[in-house]
């Protein structure tokens, strides 16, 4: 008996938000709107997306002993998430600074602050949490060590989920546990070798799409991969097949945090039974409800909205 559909481990930040007509070039200044204060990071969304939707969701986590800590707790007790696995204190609250242009994209620097001190440590005194869950899903805003660890706790049974955002070369040994790998297009081309800066899917063919970098991110040894696409949608393989899964046309408001609500529905879904391309598709539609609105965490739908978009 699992006690909890999902534990996250990851990154907690307060987002410093600033809608933009247009980003500034290198050496330019341009204005933007009044600065809002939303709580985010990674896995703190990822939790919070995963509890509106009806998940039973545990948080593992490091926040400051500061207001923009209080405002992450707030924030993920009011979602319905358990917070006995946050960690307070040691250095301020992580930061993200995110410029929103009108077309609703948006450019994001992280300062990891606490993030960077969950340890290894960390996840071993919570051992008993990864045992009472059926998913752990982690993502790389966090110590890459302590991501290992996370890999190195899991029980017999328990699906490893991984979004590797910020994007960076993976060991074997957290490759093989990931099922599946969730990346966006360029998140596949920096795990796949690329530079992080290189626009090409991958050294040898410049002209690979979706198809290829699945097939040839598989061949690093995760169990399945997921791909997501943005309003095109998902691909989705395990090495049998792989599917395309459309996504639902909206007005798109604000991207922010779209991908951690798809990536928590997804993981959700799969420790339910749900097999990946139907994981995907539901995953789809709360991506897709995310981004109607302004905000992280903020715009994460509940079941229900879920069900009525259109």
């Amino acid at each position: 008996m699992y006690d909890y559909d999902l534990l996250v481990v990851g990154s907690a930040n307060a987002d410093l938000v600033i809608g933009v007509e247009r980003r500034p070039a290198p050496g330019e200044t341009v204005l933007g709107s009044d600065l809002s204060i939303h709580p985010g990071g990674k896995g703190a969304n990822q939790a919070a997306a995963a509890a509106r939707l009806g998940a039973r969701t545990a948080l593992l986590a490091r926040v400051g002993d500061d207001a923009h800590g209080r405002l992450l707790l707030d924030s993920q007790r009011s979602a319905g998430v358990d917070t006995d696995g946050v960690l307070s204190g040691g250095a301020p609250t992580g930061v993200a600074l995110i410029t929103v242009d009108p077309s609703g994209d948006n450019s994001i620097v992280v300062s990891p602050g606490a993030n960077a001190r969950l340890s290894p440590q960390d996840i071993r005194d919570a051992a008993g949490m990864l045992k009472s869950s059926r998913v752990v899903s982690t993502q790389l805003e966090i110590p890459l060590e302590t991501v290992t660890e996370v890999v190195r706790s899991l029980s017999p049974g328990t699906r490893f989920v991984l979004n590797p955002s910020p994007p960076m070369p993976l060991s074997a040994e957290i490759l093989a546990a990931c099922d599946p790998l969730i990346v966006n297009e360029h998140e596949a081309r920096v795990v796949l070798g690329a530079p992080a800066g290189d626009d090409s899917p991958d050294a040898d063919s410049p002209d690979a799409g979706p198809r290829d970098w699945a097939r040839a991110l598989l061949a690093l040894g995760p169990r399945s991969v997921v791909i997501t696409l943005g309003a095109q949608g998902a691909l989705v393989a395990d090495g049998r097949t792989a599917t395309l899964v459309p996504s639902v046309k909206v007005r798109a408001v604000d991207t922010t945090g779209a991908g951690d609500a798809f990536t928590a529905a997804l993981a959700w879904r799969l420790g339910a039974g749900e097999d990946l391309a139907s994981a995907a598709a539901y995953a789809t539609r709360v991506g897709a409800a995310a981004v109607t609105k302004e905000g992280a965490q903020a715009s994460f739908p509940t079941a229900a909205e879920v069900t009525s978009l259109v």
